[in-house]
């Protein structure tokens, strides 16, 4: 029996991999706007448990390892290249910094550059003249706050764009109640068959997926 004893490093690494492994999902992927709209989807429905949240991001989630996959396959690559080692801190960083090439790149593509310009500038007021940091437009730390709010910021849009209709379909209905003389009747018991059956009628939930997968599309 041999008497080696395992190395602590790749277990530590591999342990702290795992736990930052849902950050990088939820900040670093197209995780965020797909989860964001299919959430404002479900409030413009009017039905406010239905789907469940699990089925939201199990949806999230498979759409993202879709888009994603390219990017994945890339990182896959870039740690496991011939001649890489994981036997030391300067190994572990080594690799860690050519697995963020693609994922950088990914993003660079969805981030507007005033975003980036912003953070790139704010260093100098929030970092301190002291702190002797500086950063540029290409940094992971200013890439990535500047990708998640180019995200949430087309999430939004596109959740605009998806309450329009439902709204109108509120008016229409309110409007008609009214006319009748049915105020005690609640609109939303009324619009939200309404609003179920046009967004059926329009094949919404194909129509939306395929949207968020071509949304990447180079």
């Amino acid at each position: 029996m041999s008497d080696t004893q395992p190395s602590l490093l790749p277990i530590l690494v591999a342990i702290t991999a795992l736990g930052t492994l849902t950050f990088v999902a939820v900040t670093m992927t197209s995780f965020i706007k797909i989860s964001v709209i299919l959430f404002i989807l479900r409030n413009a429905l009017g039905v406010q448990q239905t789907p469940p949240n699990l089925v939201l991001y199990g949806i999230a989630l498979l759409l993202t390892g879709y888009v994603m996959a390219p990017v994945a396959t890339k990182v896959y690559a870039e740690t496991t290249a011939p001649g890489l080692h994981y036997a030391t801190f300067n190994d572990f960083s080594t690799i860690a910094a050519r697995a963020a090439v693609p994922a950088k790149q990914f993003m660079l593509r969805f981030t507007s550059p005033g975003e980036r310009e912003f953070f790139t500038a704010a260093t100098a007021r929030v970092w301190g003249p002291d702190s002797g940091l500086s950063a540029t437009p290409d940094d992971m730390l200013v890439v990535v706050p500047s990708f998640v709010l180019s995200e949430l910021r087309r999430a939004f849009e596109a959740g605009f764009l998806l309450y329009l209709p439902f709204i109108a379909v509120d008016l229409v209905t309110t409007a008609v109640l009214m006319a009748m003389g049915m105020s005690a009747v609640s609109p939303t018991t009324i619009s939200v068959p309404f609003k179920l059956f046009l967004f059926v009628a329009i094949e919404g939930w194909t129509r939306l997926m395929h949207g968020l997968v071509l949304g990447y599309s180079i």
